[in-house]
């Protein structure tokens, strides 16, 4: 059957002058036998009788033409073309006859130029950010403190973050050579803001913190700082600090809100480090907390732990708990590696948590 452009305008066809796409039918000798208004006015003459290979300066038909794959096996198929510094996504489809005769091609152009610069831009973009997501996890991990002995306080610990920033921190840094800082604290959600919290807590406490033992004074100036950052009322954290002294062994700590209480080992004793008081927010003007103390032994150990640790989940939705961490802990082996493999091992590798456990010795 001979198909015409006036066979076009009288059947299915007209609708297709009003499209912004281009569209032209091809039949199985290559030639255009159809196109529409705005394929010919953008090429700049009527594509008519011509050969469909010509639109892009070739002698011959395209070795993935997708006008014979259509025709030869009545699929639809696509490709991209480069015409006139511009990209179009073709899609070619069948057309049959009233017995149902595949007896041409039709092929959509569609203009996606502006789409793949977009791609690769935001491409461009992801790719950047992904590197300074990159850049600052490795800044996250090197502020960790050094696994070494801080005044007589042996320091070691596994920190793994649940994407690639940690609302997690912890530290233990000398604040002279008598006294000691120790905290862990844990920063309302995951990602880049979390990871930038951490950041500012570590920095503040350090500076806060130097030369000054008076841990009250210490928590309210670092209470006055998170309220000189202006932040939303959905940005806060959580921190046990406390101070030890090398020369009295004595600790005192305070808990700002810390929903997990560190563990002391003491004898083959547990027991835990128990304190009250409200996180590190903006609801409150003026912070006040209860400073306990207790007097540490030689060879006594502290677990410092995050709530990814005891909220971790199976797949019944069932949490880790205090329970089984005590009893790893009561074990004496191994156990930072020992909790983590646990964790791990009881969530089927898929925490949905940062994961922080700190332990700290007294050797000297």
């Amino acid at each position: 059957m001979e198909l015409s452009y006036k066979g076009f305008e009288d059947g299915h066809f007209n609708i297709v002058e009003g499209m912004i796409d281009w569209v032209r039918v091809i039949d199985r000798s290559n030639n255009i036998l159809y196109a529409n208004k705005k394929m010919c006015d953008d090429v700049g003459r009527c594509l008519e009788g011509e050969k469909c290979y010509n639109l892009l300066k070739k002698e011959r038909k395209c070795t993935d033409c997708i006008s014979c794959l259509t025709l030869e096996t009545g699929k639809v198929a696509k490709k991209e073309i480069v015409y006139d510094n511009k990209t179009y996504n073709v899609v070619s489809s069948p057309l049959k006859n009233n017995d149902g005769e595949i007896i041409a091609a039709v092929e959509v152009f569609r203009d996606i130029t502006y789409a793949k610069e977009l791609t690769k831009e935001l491409n461009e973009k992801s790719r950047k950010m992904f590197s300074d997501i990159k850049f600052a996890k490795n800044m996250q991990k090197r502020m960790l403190p050094p696994k070494e002995i801080y005044n007589g306080l042996a320091l070691d610990y596994i920190y793994e973050p649940s994407e690639m920033l940690s609302g997690d921190i912890f530290d233990v840094y000398k604040i002279n050579d008598r006294y000691t800082g120790v905290y862990i604290c844990d920063v309302v959600g995951h990602g880049v803001s979390a990871s930038l919290l951490t950041m500012f807590v570590r920095q503040t406490l350090r500076t806060i913190s130097k030369n000054q033992f008076n841990i009250n004074k210490i928590m309210k100036e670092l209470h006055k700082m998170f309220l000189s950052l202006n932040l939303d009322s959905d940005k806060y954290f959580s921190v046990f600090f406390s101070i030890y002294d090398k020369q009295t062994r004595e600790f005192s700590y305070v808990n700002a809100g810390h929903n997990t209480n560190p563990i002391l080992i003491s004898n083959n004793e547990l027991s835990f480090l128990e304190a009250k008081g409200y996180p590190i927010c903006n609801i409150f003007d003026n912070v006040e907390y209860e400073i306990a103390t207790i007097k540490l032994k030689l060879k006594d150990k502290l677990i410092f732990y995050t709530d990814g640790i005891v909220e971790a989940k199976n797949h019944s939705n069932e949490e880790f708990g205090e329970d089984r961490l005590i009893d790893i802990v009561k074990d004496g082996n191994n156990i930072l590696l020992n909790v983590y493999s646990e964790v791990i091992k009881f969530s089927a590798n898929s925490l949905k948590d940062d994961c922080a456990i700190m332990l700290v010795e007294v050797v000297d």
